[in-house]
């Protein structure tokens, strides 16, 4: 599924964020959009968020018989 797709890439580069944040202590998303207030980087943030939310439905969904 497209919403599905969309939902991973974005968990992985906000996990890829927190990594960054973690081992460097650099956000990179704050670095691209003109830092952690701005309202670009509040909208990616609250993206990632509802893709990982999203993402949990993965976890429960039975695809054996879709491919």
């Amino acid at each position: 599924m497209f919403l599905d797709k969309i939902a991973l890439i974005l968990a992985i580069i906000g996990g890829l964020n927190w990594g960054s944040i973690g081992i460097f202590r650099f956000d990179i998303v704050a670095a691209l959009f003109g830092g952690q207030d701005s309202m670009v980087s509040r909208i990616i943030y609250t993206l990632v968020g509802l893709a990982a939310i999203w993402c949990i439905s993965l976890l429960f969904r039975d695809t054996r018989g879709k491919e």
